[in-house]
């Protein structure tokens, strides 16, 4: 199924739930509106998987929503608890993994881009 199940002049409708999962550092997201033509965002359901791994983004800001479950969010060298409810606004730069049990939604602004996903060399 295409990200945008359906698209008119103006607006796209996605319904996360049933795109297909796509691995990425975090677990596994479902990720809609990346084929949105000049697009501003993309936005991701994610599943939180045990072996996240810290990251960065050099271009993207990253906002996370927690929907389900209780952990934290390593960023840089800070632990920011995290439950239902909760909202995070990630800068570029900033070194990021979540850790826990958790269903999150991440708006990626500008569009999300697998290119703009760096590691350090350890991570």
């Amino acid at each position: 199924m295409a990200e945008s199940d359906w698209k008119s002049e103006g607006y796209s409708v996605a319904e996360l739930a049933k795109l297909e999962p796509i691995e990425c550092p975090c677990g596994l997201a479902r990720r809609a509106f990346g084929d949105v033509e000049n697009g501003p965002a993309t936005l991701h359901l994610t599943e939180i998987s045990a072996t996240a791994r810290t990251h960065y983004h050099k271009r993207l800001t990253e906002i996370y929503y927690v929907l389900e479950g209780e952990g934290y969010l390593e960023l840089n060298n800070d632990r920011v608890p995290l439950r239902p409810g909760q909202a995070v606004m990630i800068q570029p730069l900033t070194r990021h993994r979540a850790v826990g049990q958790l269903r999150v939604l991440i708006v990626a602004i500008p569009q999300f881009d697998p290119a703009d996903e760096w590691f350090d060399e350890r991570g």
